[in-house]
C-alpha cells in the first residue's frame, strides 16, 4: 500500500496540483487584501465614510449581565459579504484573464502555417529518370 501511494503521491498531476492549491492559497490572500485594504476603503469613502465589513444587521441584541456577556448578538454581516463577493470577482476576472490569453495562445500556434517541405520529384519522376539512364548507352 505505502508504494501504491507512493507512486501516486510522485506523479506530475499530484504535484502540480499541490502547486497550484499553494500559489491560489497565496493568490486569495493577495486578492483579499487588493479588496479590503485598497478597493473598499474608497468605496467606503465615497458613500460617506461607510466600513463594509463594519455593515451589519443585528436580529438580536447581546444580553449583557453585570459587564459580561451573558448571550452574544446576532448580526446578520453583509458588508462581510460584499467583500466576498468582490473577492471572487477579482479573482474569476483574473482566472478568465489567464485562459482568454492561454486560449489565444493555442489558437495562434494551430492557426501558423506549417512550412511546407520542398516538394522533389514524385516516386513515378524518379523511376522513369532511372529507366532512361538504365536505356542509355554507356
Amino acid at each position: 500500500m505505502w508504494k501504491e501511494f507512493k507512486n501516486f503521491a510522485v506523479k506530475g498531476n499530484v504535484l502540480d496540483l499541490a502547486v497550484a492549491v499553494v500559489i491560489g492559497v497565496a493568490f486569495g490572500a493577495i486578492v483579499s487584501s487588493l479588496v479590503n485594504d485598497l478597493i473598499m476603503p474608497p468605496i467606503g469613502l465615497l458613500l460617506g465614510g461607510v466600513e463594509f465589513s463594519q455593515l451589519v444587521v443585528t436580529l438580536q441584541e447581546a444580553v449583557i449581565q453585570d459587564g459580561e456577556v451573558v448571550k452574544e448578538s446576532v448580526e446578520m454581516r453583509y458588508g462581510a459579504f460584499v467583500q466576498t463577493i468582490l473577492d471572487f470577482l477579482i479573482i474569476a476576472m483574473a482566472i478568465f484573464v489567464v485562459i482568454r490569453g492561454y486560449n489565444r495562445m493555442q489558437r495562434k500556434k494551430e492557426e501558423a502555417p506549417v512550412p511546407e517541405k520542398p516538394k522533389g520529384p514524385s516516386t513515378e519522376e524518379l523511376l522513369t529518370d532511372i529507366r532512361e539512364l538504365l536505356r542509355k548507352p554507356s
